[in-house]
């Protein structure tokens, strides 16, 4: 295994500036947005980091209430390639009618409106695809800003690592949830008839990332399941889990989920398994040579 050099955070002395008391673990700052080595002025936080955590709190809740902007999401999503020659995204809502149902009733956020699953019927009526392999559902959740700035560009890099041999993934056209929460999944790959639903839904805003995409893959989809049922893939966005290595565990569980005949609790994600993949260490660490 390799070693790891320990960092010294005692490589200078902190001292007041007759304002600010710094604290030694700030170095640490450049490795986490986590709100560590803040300082002190006398025996409260200085004025800038209390500032600081108002803003990302109004951001976190701005998150939540934003609403997410169909025209542009759907614009964005129907020139991926890949996806254009399967047609506009199918615009759907749950039974949540506004924001504020939505946050008060989670149970009607899984559940597709009268509507949603009527134009699910219809384009599967309409269309020579029997069976989907992928159903991708976008979905907008507790952040529609992450759905906005993230889910477009994920898919683009899941297309380009998708691989095509035996066959090329046949892909449901997509489709674009307003009010909607991770188990409406479950109803749209039922009525689309794919194999596998994979959601990309704005996940719950925090202190220091409101544009948060998460990801839940789930075979076999059809009313009722519950998260044991699941793979998540969470934080995918610039400053989290990049796009490349959210798409590499995504197509790799993908293909898990193809050759097991499941998800879930039963299905690991050994993408960051040294030992198994790549047999770095053979002997028992605990064990002194």
């Amino acid at each position: 295994m390799k070693s790891v050099k320990p960092i010294n955070i005692k490589t200078r002395n902190y001292k007041s500036n007759g304002k600010v008391v710094e604290n030694p673990w700030r170095d640490l700052r450049r490795f986490t947005d986590a709100r560590i080595g803040l300082g002190r002025a006398g025996i409260s936080l200085p004025t800038s980091e209390m500032l600081a955590f108002q803003l990302s709190h109004a951001q976190a809740r701005d998150a939540v209430n934003f609403p997410l902007d169909i025209d542009e999401m759907t614009k964005s999503l129907s020139t991926i390639n890949g996806l254009c020659d399967l047609g506009k995204p199918l615009n759907v809502q749950s039974e949540a009618a506004d924001r504020v149902t939505y946050l008060q009733r989670p149970d009607l956020g899984r559940k597709l409106n009268e509507a949603g699953r009527n134009t699910l019927l219809n384009t599967m009526q309409s269309s020579a695809q029997a069976q989907y392999d992928l159903a991708i559902v976008v979905v907008d959740g507790l952040s529609s800003l992450a759905v906005q700035k993230n889910a477009a560009p994920f898919i683009t890099e899941l297309l380009k690592q998708l691989p095509t041999e035996p066959s090329p993934y046949k892909i449901a056209p997509i489709t674009l949830v307003m009010q909607g929460r991770v188990a409406i999944g479950d109803d749209i790959g039922e009525l689309l008839n794919a194999q596998v639903v994979m959601v990309l839904i704005g996940e719950r805003p925090g202190l220091s990332s409101p544009d948060s995409l998460g990801l839940y893959l789930t075979w076999a989809p059809k009313t009722g399941l519950n998260d044991a049922c699941r793979n998540c893939i969470s934080n995918i966005r610039p400053a989290g889990l990049s796009y490349f290595e959210a798409a590499r565990r995504a197509v790799y569980l993908l293909q898990e989920a193809k050759k097991c005949g499941l998800t879930g609790v039963n299905l690991k994600d050994r993408t960051q398994d040294d030992v198994i993949e790549h047999q770095v260490q053979t002997t028992n660490f605990l064990i002194a040579e």
